[in-house]
């Protein structure tokens, strides 16, 4: 009878086995005639799914990660997939070049070696065999999924409005339609299972980032980088060709770019497969892959206080404005903060083997070193930190280990100094000295970030509506300190012990030395420092709330949940500016209010493009002379002509009112100089009227808005 049961397991496993097979194969047949014959929209959204999610779940079948959950085998397969495509692309890449292609990231070459992959990986995990991947039941329907699905629909539909009518109603519905799910998720488990909380989370932040990133047919910096880095991304693209040497020598900041697979190989693979725009690749696809990160942050969070406490801690992360605002504009960060996210739910899952563990830990360390040089150096300070904490208080440590913490750390050095010529080294220390010079001021208030004096109330607010709004965030902060004060006191009943709790005493730690250590804010900005410590200080907002909570007599548990409702609720639409926009105060959103926004704000500081100044620049893309000099202002330097014009920031020389234009060069005015009359130079900016020289140049270009002079020789 024994024998009988285990023939009928082999047999349906088996039987599994030759199914998984047989749709594997007969997906790559299928990916592999709509690239060839390049079935549009087709290529797009069916490639785009396979080559994230299939490569992956290949190699987890390989290395045999069986007992993971449907969200786990999801979230390892997208990030096994992406450090896959990374690594493959490099290979490809590197042995291309040797073997005597000159342009190895073109269409033929990475298919080859990205269905030779598949192929071979295939063919392995069948012969491995094995159980499913994952356990559990199966995945039912249930009404709220029609419900969370329209959300991103809205975004994409309201952007669409706000870009053509300048009507931002149904973003504004869209708002409210987002509160109602989180109403929904704290008091009702019937109208919104806890099975579809993490469904719940992404459509979510696919919402919030397309939003955002939507809002304008070009990249949107929000003041960040994506300009250089749509600059050195293009680079490749047209090389198809990526050079480990920088290609403008000296230049520690466009080295520091080049450097980083995310914006260079990995964009390019997917361009290249998939024929997708460069633009577009960063404003869609970059945040499909991004909004899995608050989806990796709710399994993390789980196993430590439950479904709907992670839901929560997921959706105060989401409600922070740099995640859907600057993290737009920061392409590379959006990646390795995928990688950041893996590595931990690598480090704390016991249900890995550890040679698998290992395998899927080297992967996302070569994806996260070479993604982001920032976060790599805060990842590794917060391994490092817990591994000597725990063994000075001489706890066991059975996730976070000596030969984690060195293999992270040879990765990186090997990475950074050889393969990138030093560009990363000499930028940490650049930041290193930075710091050390402004030890000076220390006890000068002014020596830290204005968003550090405004966290901490010392930054009077301009309304009445800000002051509102900051009581609201001051309210999420005193719910972080009562949540750490009460894991610290051990009065709350906890699963955040042993190396998690250490990694949340290091990011409260840090936190501490962003406000107290003049200028180490400065060296990322004090949001983006915090949105990443929100990884870890996230569900001690809900812990604080909880504990608060539990602190009465009575209804404990609707007293929690009432707290938490009112603060983050309110924090949600204050965030997003739809308080703002509602009351017709002044507003910091884009999509919701750029419609009446000043120009200097919407163009100097968050550095909109618009078509105007990208036809400019891409005319003088098509029609300057190689050696002519040009000019224009600080703005157009840094945004359009080096994301659309290919321009070199540096051989651009910057107006002022005393410009002196040499025979032959070429004077840019975007939208800004001439629709509204503002010329922004190094240090001052005046009136395009006053640039009295332009009268004794020649017009050669016009869009009405854009335009270029030209001195004759």
């Amino acid at each position: 009878m024994h024998n009988g049961g285990y023939y009928l397991s082999s047999t349906v496993a088996e039987s599994k086995n030759k199914i998984f097979l047989i749709i594997m194969l007969f997906s790559q047949f299928i990916v592999c005639a709509l690239i060839i014959f390049d079935v549009q929209i087709a290529r797009q959204i069916i490639g785009f799914l396979y080559f994230t999610f299939v490569p992956g779940f290949i190699v987890a079948r390989i290395l045999k990660l069986y007992g993971l959950n449907k969200l786990e085998t999801v979230l390892f397969s997208m990030g096994l997939s992406v450090g896959f495509l990374m690594l493959l692309g490099l290979l490809t890449n590197c042995f291309g070049f040797l073997l005597g292609i000159s342009k190895p990231l073109t269409l033929i070459p990475l298919m080859g070696v990205l269905n030779a992959f598949i192929l071979v990986g295939t063919i392995i995990a069948y012969l491995r065999s094995g159980s499913t991947l994952w356990k559990g039941k199966g995945f039912k329907l249930h009404p709220s999924v029609a419900y969370l699905v329209i959300l991103p629909i809205l975004s994409v539909i309201g952007s669409i409005y706000v870009n053509t009518y300048g009507d931002n109603s149904i973003l504004l519905f869209m708002m409210i339609a987002i509160t109602l799910v989180f109403i929904i998720a704290i008091f009702s488990e019937k109208l919104l299972p806890s099975t579809f909380y993490p469904l719940a989370v992404l459509m979510i932040a696919i919402s919030l980032l397309f939003h955002s990133s939507l809002v304008s047919s070009y990249v949107f910096p929000y003041g960040s980088d994506s300009p250089a880095e749509l600059f050195v991304f293009k680079i490749t693209r047209s090389n198809a060709y990526w050079n480990s040497t920088n290609p403008f020598p000296g230049d520690v900041q466009y080295g520091r770019y080049y450097s980083m697979l995310s914006i260079t190989i990995l964009p390019t693979v997917y361009s290249v497969l998939l024929k997708i725009d460069p633009t577009w690749i960063f404003k869609i696809l970059f945040p499909l892959i991004f909004s899995f990160v608050p989806v990796g942050l709710y399994q993390l969070w789980k196993g430590y206080m439950g479904k709907k406490y992670a839901f929560i801690a997921a959706f105060f992360f989401m409600s922070y404005e740099t995640f859907y605002t600057e993290m737009i504009g920061l392409n590379r960060q959006m990646i390795a903060e995928i990688f950041f996210i893996m590595l931990l739910l690598v480090i704390f899952n016991e249900k890995i083997k550890a040679a698998s563990k290992t395998i899927c830990f080297m992967i996302f360390s070569f994806g996260l070193i070479t993604s982001h040089y920032g976060l790599s150096e805060i990842f590794l300070f917060f391994i490092s930190l817990a591994f000597i904490c725990l063994f000075i208080i001489k706890k066991p440590r059975k996730n976070i280990r000596a030969a984690m913490i060195v293999l992270f750390f040879v990765i990186m050095f090997t990475w950074y100094i050889y393969i990138t010529s030093s560009a990363v080294f000499d930028s940490i220390l650049e930041f290193g000295n930075y710091v050390y010079e402004q030890m000076g001021d220390f006890f000068n208030p002014r020596s830290r970030e204005p968003e550090v004096l405004r966290g901490l109330g010392l930054e009077s607010p301009p309304t009445i509506w800000n002051a509102i709004s900051r009581v609201f965030a001051y309210m999420t902060e005193f719910l972080i300190v009562i949540g750490f004060v009460s894991l610290l006191l051990k009065r709350k009943d906890t699963h955040f012990k042993g190396e998690y709790f250490i990694l949340t005493f290091t990011a409260m730690t840090f936190l501490a030395a962003l406000i107290i250590v003049p200028g180490l804010a400065n060296t990322m900005n004090m949001t983006r420092f915090y949105h990443i410590l929100l990884f870890f200080l996230a569900p001690l907002c809900v812990v604080g709330a909880d504990f608060l909570g539990k602190s009465l007599k009575r209804n404990k548990k609707l007293v929690v949940s009432v707290l938490l409702l009112i603060v983050l609720v309110s924090y949600f639409l204050f965030q997003t500016s739809f308080v703002f926009e509602i009351v017709g105060s002044r507003s910091p959103s884009v999509p919701l209010s750029g419609y009446r926004m000043k120009a200097t704000k919407l163009y100097v500081r968050y550095l909109y493009i618009d078509a105007y100044n990208v036809f400019g620049a891409q005319w003088l893309l098509q029609n300057s002379g190689e050696h002519a000099q040009i000019y224009s202002d600080s703005c157009s330097r840094r945004n359009e002509l080096r994301a659309y014009g290919m321009m070199y920031s540096e051989y651009i020389k910057i107006l002022s009112n005393t410009t002196e234009v040499e025979p032959g060069g070429i004077v840019y005015l975007s939208s800004l100089n001439v629709n509204h009359e503002t010329v922004v130079g190094s240090r001052l900016t005046w009136n395009t009227s006053e640039l009295e020289f332009l009268n004794d140049l020649n017009k050669v270009y016009s869009n009405g808005l854009s335009q270029v002079y030209m001195n004759m020789p």
